[in-house]
């Protein structure tokens, strides 16, 4: 049996990549996608999540890049002086480890975020972090324990097989978060979290394209799939120069790709669906 799950992230940083979202469910293969609450256009991504009860929605918790839910004040240590996150930086990785008052600010935050998607009224669909986060073991493990008080119980977990890959394009660099990414699906599944046996995205982060969508979905393994992509109809003011929105997008909508999944007899779903 293969199952897939193909994901929108950053849902709500914008309104581009918002009408991709719901254009990607409504007229391709998208069936899930991940909502960064204190993106700018948060309301708007809501907005059309109600109205279509199909596409299943998870929280992207983001930790960069979007302003943070709690008042800068409170969380000094995981922000700079314009109150923007800096978790990134290594001296903050570091005094996750070993600082127990920078662990509480970070718990606070990610607790807000909950609260925040929890307000919303929407199916908690999943949980992954913008920019993968959580693969750092004590944000894996404060997602661990405050997710679990808001009925969290699918997390992505970045295992990506580059064997597979190598079956029609061979991805180039290295997989240096293949580790930390393999001690996060431990870790969730031995909570009792359901997490993909597989997660495609990492490598082509960005640049999903249609050539690439269609040879993951003729190459799929055997099991759970999740497929992740980074759709949108133009650039944003937080867009990445060097990623491939639109063309993520019309993987999407490729009639091939949704032959692809027919032929293949590959069952597509939502993470609530496992």
């Amino acid at each position: 049996m293969k199952t897939a799950i193909i994901t929108a992230d950053d849902f709500g940083v914008s309104l581009e990549v918002n009408a991709a979202v719901e254009q990607g469910h409504r007229e391709g293969i998208l069936t899930v996608t991940s909502l960064m609450v204190t993106g700018a256009a948060a309301e708007d991504a809501v907005m059309r999540a109600r109205r279509t009860p199909t596409l299943g929605v998870g929280l992207h918790i983001a930790l960069a890049e979007t302003p943070p839910v709690l008042p800068p004040e409170t969380i000094p240590d995981l922000v700079d002086d314009a109150g923007q996150f800096r978790i990134e930086s290594l001296p903050v990785a570091l005094a996750l480890v070993a600082k127990a008052s920078v662990r509480r600010q970070l718990e606070a935050e990610i607790f807000a975020q909950f609260a925040f998607f929890e307000a919303t009224g929407l199916p908690l669909d999943h949980v992954n972090s913008h920019k993968h986060m959580h693969l750092h073991p004590v944000i894996a493990a404060t997602l661990l324990e405050v997710g679990k008080r808001f009925g969290m119980t699918t997390v992505r977990a970045p295992v990506e097989p580059r064997a597979v890959l190598a079956q029609f394009e061979p991805a180039t660099g290295l997989h240096i978060a293949k580790p930390f990414a393999r001690s996060v699906q431990r870790r969730m599944r031995g909570a009792g979290m359901k997490v993909p046996d597989h997660t495609f995205g990492l490598a082509w982060s960005g640049a999903m394209h249609t050539d690439r969508l269609r040879g993951v979905l003729r190459h799929l393994p055997d099991g759970v799939s999740e497929v992740y992509l980074h759709p949108a109809t133009g650039p944003y003011p937080l867009s990445a120069p060097s990623y491939q929105y639109e063309a993520e997008l019309a993987a999407l909508l490729d009639p091939v790709a949704r032959s692809i999944v027919t032929n293949n007899h590959i069952r597509l779903a939502r993470f609530a669906d496992l």
